[in-house]
């Protein structure tokens, strides 16, 4: 992120200015003859993220550059703008007020990333002046979090298993003085993680429980349960080759769990946070779970297994049941759960489902400031009983084809206490294509809003 800022302007940093498409012909008015016919002659219309570079009336340096966008609280018609721009350093200009500066910041930043681990970066990066009215905290810890939920995702499952997951989750409890517990393999049937360990045990890269805790025991208690499968064939229930590709993102639930405790933790926000992520490998040999088979959960609750490539329900049952042992006064879980949560909100919007209209209503109007889509979807009970299993208390799925977010998230439900104030986000965490600000590969859904709905559950100024 640092490589994208700069912190003093020098002779050569070029003035940047943020036009909407209505107030163009007011700033206009006050320019000068050679300005006004450079962008009438240019047919610039200030549409969001486009970029229109002024030059001197030699014509071979640029005096001003301006840049399209929709209203100040915009970040991605900055993404785009940065991938326009020349290399150089540049600086607002007028400075804008805080909302605007830090959301300038903020789309820049993500406009630049790039995920580079197995080759030199070729992305140009232009340098931004810090705008004086910024939010910096804000932008540090917004865009830390984003670029790691983003290198997490990207990263392929040979060098990101639930082992390599449960190193990052140690890094950064060690970053920010958290304690960490990892309860690995057969040790987590000791400890009552039965459904954890089913899913992953076929695996040579052991299952695992990954527990973070941080903050006063005084404070009140946030717990986050995020997805870690990293990497799902499906199990004996086997994708096709189509449905694999992907599914190295199949942890970006829990990449979005620790992206929301770095912000957290960065903030200092005054709680007692607790990061749940059971990580494992859905893989296939001959201890696999089987279809049909009846496995147990930490809740007491007996599943029997309607297919196998529906175990990311499984995993989080165990780690919900954990998290409501000691009551939280806030519960969110982040999943790359059903395909049927895409083919109703498509790949851009975070599927919500909500035990709590006061909460939901929260995420709304957080979703809609910070510009971090999420929709609510109904928890209908009637579906409930398409999930009785016939020899044990649950099935992991429905026979029938429709309404799949609904029964998964009606299965989690099951494992929640309903005195819990609880969250689901059924998450595409991928990018299929590119987009300004949003470059094609992993990326980072409803941690913004999320955030934002904590910080004002929980800050007291």
């Amino acid at each position: 992120m640092k490589s994208c800022f700069a912190a003093r302007a020098t002779q050569r940093t070029i003035p940047i200015t943020p036009l909407t498409s209505s107030n163009l012909k007011g700033w206009l008015k006050r320019q000068s003859a050679a300005v006004r016919h450079w962008v009438r002659a240019s047919d610039y219309q200030a549409a969001p993220g486009s970029v229109l570079l002024i030059p001197a009336d030699s014509k071979n340096t640029t005096i001003r550059a301006l840049v399209g966008v929709v209203n100040d609280r915009d970040i991605w018609s900055w993404g785009a703008a940065v991938t326009a721009l020349p290399d150089g350093s540049y600086r607002l200009d007028p400075q804008p007020k805080t909302t605007t500066a830090t959301n300038a910041a903020i789309g820049w930043a993500f406009g630049v990333y790039e995920f580079s681990r197995y080759r030199e970066p070729k992305r140009r990066c232009p340098k931004l002046i810090w705008p004086s009215h910024a939010d910096r905290k804000k932008v540090e810890r917004t865009v830390s979090a984003t670029y790691l939920v983003r290198d997490l995702i990207n990263t392929p499952a040979n060098d990101m298993g639930p082992a390599e997951l449960a190193d990052t989750a140690r890094q950064l409890a060690r970053e920010f003085k958290a304690k960490c517990r990892v309860i690995v393999g057969d040790d987590l049937l000791r400890q009552n993680c039965p459904a954890i360990h089913a899913v992953g045990r076929a695996s040579a890269n052991a299952p695992r429980l990954i527990d973070i805790t941080w903050g006063s025991s005084r404070h009140p208690k946030l717990t986050l349960v995020g997805k870690g499968v990293c990497f799902d064939t499906g199990g004996l229930d086997l994708k096709p080759a189509a449905g694999m590709k992907l599914m190295k993102k199949d942890m970006g639930g829990g990449a979005h769990a620790l992206g929301l405790a770095r912000m957290i933790m960065m903030a200092k926000l005054p709680v007692r946070l607790r990061v749940l992520v059971p990580a494992v490998e859905n893989s296939v040999a001959g201890n696999a779970y089987r279809p049909f088979d009846v496995i147990d959960t930490r809740k007491g609750l007996t599943v029997e297994i309607g297919n196998t490539d529906a175990e990311g329900r499984l995993v989080l049952a165990d780690a919900l049941a954990m998290a409501c042992e000691e009551s939280p006064e806030l519960l969110l879980d982040f999943a790359t759960l059903t395909g049927a949560a895409r083919v109703a909100v498509g790949t851009d919007i975070a599927a919500m489902f909500c035990n709590d209209d006061k909460l939901a209503e929260n995420f709304s109007q957080c979703s809609e400031v910070e510009q971090d889509p999420v929709w609510r979807m109904p928890l209908w009970q009637a579906y409930c009983r398409q999930l009785d299993g016939k020899v044990a208390d649950l099935n992991n799925v429905a026979d029938g084809p429709f309404g799949g977010a609904i029964i998964a998230a009606l299965f989690l439900k099951k494992f929640v206490s309903d005195d819990v104030p609880w969250a689901h986000f059924d998450i595409m965490a991928w990018n299929p294509s590119q987009s300004p600000g949003r470059p094609e590969g992993g990326e980072a859904m409803a941690m913004r809003a999320s955030f934002a709905v904590i910080h004002s559950k929980f800050w007291k100024p």
